[in-house]
């Protein structure tokens, strides 16, 4: 995947996430959660520290949302790994099974796109070897969707933040902890200390 040689789009940021998912996956077989946005201050990133658990995956999604508004973000791109299912045409599909439970689920790396006026998602297949070593990444299979639900969905506030609301998301940010990097740096987020 080629990386885009200027940010300024929403396509243009979901092509920088998927050269980045790429990288992570091979040089380490798996990436972090990872929001990508580009605000008032240009194209920024921003990963948490360790997701364990759904409080901890609840608080980094918060964060980011704080993270856009703080930086009057234009267009965010959120990606992750996750577990994914289908139903083919004409099946119709089981809500009750979780797809990290499904006999017949699917390894991804999810990027979730937004500006302000649309959507657009692409689901990238992850390809193991035999030994279960990252080999490569597919292309989606998976038709765009009009809406996507969750945690990590609608991370971008409807319209740009004022000022007040900017330095207050700010100062909530500074209070936690959380420092941000612009694309190729790395970035670490550690809890204050009390």
């Amino acid at each position: 995947m080629q990386q885009p040689r200027q940010l300024e789009t929403l396509d243009d940021l979901l092509a920088q996430a998927a050269h980045y998912a790429e990288f992570c996956m091979r040089n380490s077989g798996k990436m972090s959660p990872t929001l990508f946005l580009i605000g008032a201050d240009g194209p920024l990133m921003f990963i948490p520290a360790s997701l364990v658990d759904a409080a901890e995956k609840d608080a980094f999604a918060n964060t980011a949302r704080l993270v856009c508004i703080a930086h009057a973000a234009m267009v965010s791109v959120m990606a992750l790994e996750a577990w994914m299912k289908t139903a083919t045409p004409g099946e119709k599909m089981d809500m009750t099974e979780p797809p990290s439970e499904a006999f017949d689920r699917q390894e991804v790396i999810v990027l979730m796109g937004e500006s302000h006026s649309s959507q657009k998602q692409k689901f990238l297949p992850i390809i193991r070897s035999g030994n279960g070593k990252f080999f490569n990444l597919g292309e989606t299979t998976v038709p765009g969707m009009d809406k996507m639900e969750g945690r990590f969905a609608q991370i971008l506030p409807p319209k740009l933040a004022d000022d007040q609301m900017r330095l207050l998301a700010k100062t909530m940010l500074k209070v936690k902890g959380v420092n941000l990097t612009k694309p190729g740096t790395t970035v670490r987020l550690t809890p204050p200390r009390r």
